[in-house]
């Protein structure tokens, strides 16, 4: 089989040829550390970390890079507001940035440049581009020509033309550094500092760079001239990813990027997610509000839509996914549950797994990375698991061979683990209190006791007791089976 991926540049779906044979290189427009991230964020995050977990599944060696923005205009502004450093404001989000992920299990990147640790790299950029006739100074700032570049707007399929046509005669107007410019089109990649704002010395004056020339350094310096997969949400494809591959080929002469991916919008409600329409939800909101969903099923939610498609978050397909993430979870908790009584044999968690879900799965990732059709293998074999583990706790058998509960087992969890999908055994005791196995076994004695001496409001006293600690009872022709909610 080959994984074939949808590139934005070529408006096609095209068989993955990475520029060296079994490597990946692999980069991640990152965050702006001023905030909270949001439901956008939670999103891109969990798409990017499910296709790098593919590839590694399919034997890549994956260079996984994702930038952190800790130079911006709404960082300056914001630590104004909060009367702290631009620094202190960054790093706390940075933190909480690395607290969400963890939370949603997305995995850390390999590297994490800063524009901060790249300004050398950045000035160099610009140097170059000045050199080549691609950049003008203009009174402290650095301007990009637009024009001078022949390709721009490759990536979104968009042309100057048409953009000065739509923009009637209003770009001036809007633009504070118009006047600096020899093009409405052209855009900043340094900026002369203000007073009392922070900066950086450069051969242009103190000042800062502007945004779309950080990332095209930070790949640079991280990887070289040219990567295979750069990714990121779609609304960075223009113009952010078109700046990107403008500043960096005019300068080396070869492609940014061989495949380029974008992640679909997010909508609430139906509604594009922003402030000004009361709709904008930071994952910690979520995740700590009233009657919150576990985070597991926040990432399977996402995933249940194609990557670049739009989604939207409604409180029903919460609620969805939350009920779906407990069909998937007793599946995957069936090993430890109920392993041990069918005589599992520890040897086999070793063996390769080879079968016709593994095969499915692996046809629907390839094809363009096709979470959900990938879902629908995991989701039959945790039926089926969750079946049998029903048919075990009433009648205490299953006519399913141990040998055969096993192999599905271990498939769900490999194939759920290239998703980020995991769920924990849960503990046989608690610090809370809760009871233990002998414990548990104790009480039913007794109520069995108090069943002979026909005290039957005792029996169901000690029922009742269990049921409260979360403890059900199936009384068989056998004798009394129990288990844990």
């Amino acid at each position: 089989m080959t994984l074939t991926l949808y590139n934005t540049l070529t408006r096609r779906q095209e068989p993955f040829e990475p520029l060296q044979a079994g490597k990946v290189d692999m980069y991640c427009c990152g965050v702006t550390v001023y905030d909270y991230c949001h439901l956008g964020h939670a999103r891109c995050y969990i798409v990017w970390d499910m296709v790098r977990r593919y590839l590694k599944w399919r034997g890549y060696d994956v260079r996984y890079v994702q930038n952190f923005t800790d130079i911006d205009d709404k960082i300056l502004n914001r630590a104004r507001e909060q009367g702290v450093s631009m620094e202190a404001l960054a790093e706390k989000f940075i933190d909480a940035y690395f607290e969400d992920m963890k939370r949603l299990n997305v995995m850390e990147a390999d590297e994490y440049p800063r524009a901060t640790h790249t300004l050398d790299g950045i000035k160099r950029l610009i140097h170059e581009l000045e050199h080549k006739g691609y950049a003008y100074p203009a009174a402290g700032d650095v301007y990009y020509k637009v024009r001078q570049f022949a390709e721009y707007g490759k990536l979104s399929g968009r042309n100057l033309e048409d953009l000065q046509a739509g923009a009637s005669g209003r770009v001036e107007e809007e633009d504070p550094d118009a006047p600096k410019k020899q093009d409405p089109f052209d855009f900043a990649l340094w900026k002369a500092a203000k007073p009392g704002e922070p900066f950086w010395e450069s051969p242009w004056g103190a000042g800062r760079p502007g945004w779309h020339i950080e990332c095209s350094a930070m790949v640079r310096q991280t990887f070289g001239d040219t990567i295979d997969i750069h990714c990121g949400g779609n609304e960075l494809a223009f113009p952010h990813h078109e700046n990107e591959i403008a500043q960096s080929e005019a300068v080396t002469g070869k492609p940014l990027a061989r495949y380029w991916l974008h992640n679909g919008m997010v909508n609430v409600d139906g509604k594009k997610m922003s402030k000004s329409l009361g709709n904008f939800i930071t994952i910690r909101q979520l995740l700590d509000g009233l009657n919150a969903p576990d985070a597991i099923a926040i990432r399977l939610f996402v995933l249940q839509t194609n990557y670049s498609k739009p989604i939207d978050f409604t409180q029903d397909a919460i609620v969805y996914a939350q009920n779906s993430w407990h069909t998937l979870k007793e599946g995957l908790l069936f090993g430890s549950r109920h392993g041990s009584e069918l005589g599992w044999k520890p040897e086999a968690e070793n063996s390769p797994i080879q079968n016709p879900e593994v095969e499915r799965f692996q046809e629907a990732m390839d094809d363009d990375f096709n979470s959900p059709a990938a879902l629908a293998v995991l989701f039959e074999l945790a039926k089926e698991l969750g079946k049998e583990g029903n048919i075990l706790v009433h009648e205490g058998k299953t006519k399913t061979s141990p040998e055969v509960l096993q192999q599905q087992w271990l498939t769900l969890v490999s194939l759920a683990q290239v998703l980020g999908l995991s769920a924990k055994p849960e503990e046989k005791t608690t610090a809370t209190g809760g009871l233990s196995d002998a414990e548990i076994e104790t009480l039913i004695q007794k109520r069995q006791e108090a069943r002979k001496a026909k005290d039957f409001a005792e029996s169901d006293r000690i029922r009742n007791e269990l049921q409260a600690q979360g403890i059900t009872l199936i009384d068989t022709a056998e004798g009394t089976r129990w288990h844990r909610n």
